[in-house]
């Protein structure tokens, strides 16, 4: 009898286990599928900010608009009337569910400060886009620019770490020195007689996100999402057992290469509203956080994404109605989310599945 109530009540746990684990699973999901539905009418407003002049996309462009209105009557402020802020508030989330996104192959290779390494690449090429604009009037797009940098410096950082004998962090160093250390001279040399202030790109500045800008994010999003999506069995390998993947002959630098790209692309972006200095941030705490309470590597992916989005709008609402800097703020609140996932885990290391 004594048996038959104990097996009865494991049992009963058992189904209480499953059930909760299939409520938190669907609770994820959901969560995902209203983060995709956010991002496509992000998109879409950029777009119809983009092709305003049209009939069809002008009707969208001003129901936005109107959208608004209605939403600064509701809170009580005077910033969601305003185009600029719309764009901002886009890039924000995009930004929200890209960074984790290739963050949690960065967490989990342990390379996360590859992440601060391509920010100071990318602002010397932001250096070198506002020289190159003021002094040849060409109207260079300094996000062009710092992508263009951003990508030649990834792909740099890989070749020195394949063809030196220096330990694997040693590469990403002195990348990360040398590029801040070029942009500090062409800075303090076109100060001479350009009047170069790019102090928005360091700290993070909700107004430097421009029209072109947030068209450019909405299409690397558009392509990082596609390339994970497309190689996430592959990233997945290596980034657990890049050995067994030598092994198995796949092309293990093509594939390194490629996460180092897709992550200064990241950068670009996400240094429009974080800035420089903070844009790692989104690389690895909603990352961390999401570690603390998942099972698997891919509920990490979607509760990193969550996180990420979480972070955005309570930073983005603390920026405004504070008057912060917006990199500062969501960072703050992606901290904030990481210490309660903490709390709520009781445990300093995940043992993740990866599946």
């Amino acid at each position: 009898m004594t048996n038959d109530t104990t097996e009865s009540t494991e049992y009963s746990r058992s189904r209480q286990l499953t059930g909760g684990r299939s409520l938190r699973r669907t609770g994820e999901l959901i969560g995902i599928g209203v983060v995709a539905l956010l991002s496509i009418v992000m998109i879409l407003f950029v777009v119809s900010y983009r092709l305003q002049a049209y009939p069809g996309t002008g009707v969208l462009y001003e129901t936005f608009v109107l959208f608004g209105q209605l939403l600064d009557q509701i809170l009580g402020t005077n910033v969601f009337k305003h185009p600029f802020m719309w764009l901002s508030l886009a890039t924000a989330l995009l930004v929200g569910i890209v960074a984790p996104l290739v963050g949690s192959f960065l967490v989990h290779r342990e390379m996360a400060l590859i992440g601060e390494t391509l920010a100071h690449t990318a602002f010397a090429g932001v250096a070198i886009g506002f020289l190159f604009d003021t002094t040849t009037g060409w109207g260079t797009s300094v996000m062009l620019s710092a992508l263009v940098v951003a990508i030649l410096g990834a792909l740099a950082v890989q070749w020195l770490a394949e063809r030196t004998n220096a330990y694997g962090d040693v590469p990403i160093a002195i990348m990360l020195t040398g590029s801040f250390a070029v942009a500090t001279l062409i800075i303090s040399y076109g100060r001479g007689f350009t009047g170069i202030n790019i102090e928005g790109y360091l700290f993070g500045n909700l107004s430097i996100v421009t029209p072109e800008g947030a068209q450019l994010m909405v299409l690397l999003t558009i392509v990082v999402v596609a390339v994970v999506a497309y190689t996430y069995k592959q990233l997945l390998f290596i980034t657990f057992d890049e050995q067994a993947a030598r092994v198995a002959q796949l092309n293990v630098t093509r594939y390194n290469g490629l996460l180092i790209v897709m992550t200064a692309i990241v950068v670009v972006g996400a240094m429009q509203i974080l800035g420089v200095i903070l844009v790692a941030g989104m690389l690895v705490i909603p990352v961390a956080a999401a570690s603390q309470v998942a099972n698997s590597f891919r509920e990490t992916l979607y509760l990193s994404i969550l996180f990420g989005q979480v972070s955005v709008v309570g930073g983005f609402a603390l920026s405004i109605y504070g008057s912060f800097p917006s990199g500062g703020s969501i960072v703050v609140v992606s901290i904030i989310i990481y210490l309660l996932a903490i709390a709520a885990s009781g445990r300093a290391v995940t043992s993740l599945s990866t599946h």
